[in-house]
């Protein structure tokens, strides 16, 4: 095994990581700036005011991403699974 094929498909997960977390995260973080600006404007410092709708948030854009996330996890699959078997050969 060569170490650009291994860099190469190290970079890869991690742009993949990276392609499928950024949605999810994305969505938190707009949630924590909206709820974060609500909190500033009425003076409400209560911590479950910022707790539950993210945890909400973050579990719909889960649910949302899904369908990506599948399809992006078995095509990286696949093509680990026939690098594996291109390089026993």
């Amino acid at each position: 095994m060569n170490i650009d094929l291994i860099i190469e498909i190290l970079s890869e997960a991690f742009f993949l990581v990276l392609l499928i977390l950024l949605p999810i995260l994305g969505a938190g973080l707009v949630i924590g700036v909206i709820i974060s600006i609500f909190q500033a404007a009425t003076s409400i410092q209560e911590t479950t005011l910022t707790f539950v709708p993210k945890i909400i948030i973050t579990a719909v854009a889960i649910i949302i991403a899904l369908p990506f996330i599948t399809d992006k996890m078995i095509s990286f699959t696949h093509k680990i699974f026939n690098l594996i078997t291109t390089v026993v050969k």
